[in-house]
């Protein structure tokens, strides 16, 4: 029984130890078509495009296409008819056999392109997270290289009363920065405006038109600013401080 050239072809290529993959990888002609030469269905094809898929394959198993293709003749011809295909009747051109199951040989990694995005996602949330707290840490540090509760020397009399005065018609303000856990009551005018723990690391503020009252469970987990002036430590760690009272005219503590 005489051997099909689809059957010659495929039994070359097994020869050489190839797969459908090396030949595919080399002469990039698509798996399908490769089977349908292999198993001589290219039927439906064009002929034009039948002798071209041939002679490409031929070429590349090492074959003389005249063995495999009848009437092959080299010629330009060919070539001349198939551009034209492929410009004037590119929607004849039909793949019967390219159905749901052809699409196999098509493979898309959707779980590497998934961990790309998860590592552009990573990226994005690593650099926000980076620049949310190197602002936070430029204004603790703008908090904590504020300048002390001393007072500097004045140039003259007159400017030290000035400055005294303009104090006294300011409304009260009181920062608190928390060192650590620590919980903290505070009353403005009489009228509870905080109480509960101020969690390490944030900051609250309050102002009172003439006295703000408060209490601290770890006077010295806290760092106070009157009115922009920071106040030097009003206790050790650990130590609870009730009854200290802010005015126009300062700080003082109820023993």
């Amino acid at each position: 029984m005489t051997e099909s050239a689809g059957t010659k072809l495929k039994n070359l290529r097994l020869q050489k130890g190839l797969s459908l993959e090396d030949a595919h990888k080399k002469t990039k002609i698509h798996l399908n078509i490769l089977k349908a030469i292999e198993e001589d269905s290219l039927v439906n094809f064009s002929p034009v495009y039948i002798k071209g898929f041939l002679k490409i394959y031929c070429k590349f198993l090492g074959v003389d296409p005249r063995d495999c293709i009848p009437d092959y003749k080299e010629s330009q011809a060919p070539i001349k008819r198939a551009a034209d295909l492929r410009e004037k009747s590119a929607p004849s051109f039909k793949l019967p056999s390219l159905n749901f199951s052809s699409l196999r040989g098509i493979r898309v990694n959707f779980k590497a392109l998934a961990t790309v995005c998860v590592i552009i996602l990573f990226i994005i949330g690593l650099f926000n997270l980076g620049k949310f707290i190197s602002s936070k840490a430029s204004r603790i540090s703008k908090k904590a290289n504020a300048p002390a509760g001393t007072i500097s020397k004045p140039e003259n009399k007159a400017a030290t009363a000035k400055s005294h005065t303009s104090a006294v018609v300011k409304t009260i303000t009181l920062d608190i920065h928390a060192k650590e856990n620590c919980f903290i009551l505070v009353k403005c005018d009489g009228r509870v405006m905080f109480q509960n723990i101020l969690r390490k690391g944030r900051s609250e503020s309050w102002q009172a038109k003439d006295k703000i009252e408060l209490s601290l469970g770890n006077a010295g987990a806290v760092e106070l600013e009157v009115n922009g002036k920071r106040i030097p430590g009003l206790g050790r760690k650990g130590q609870a401080l009730k009854n200290i009272s802010i005015t126009k005219e300062g700080l003082s503590i109820k023993r």
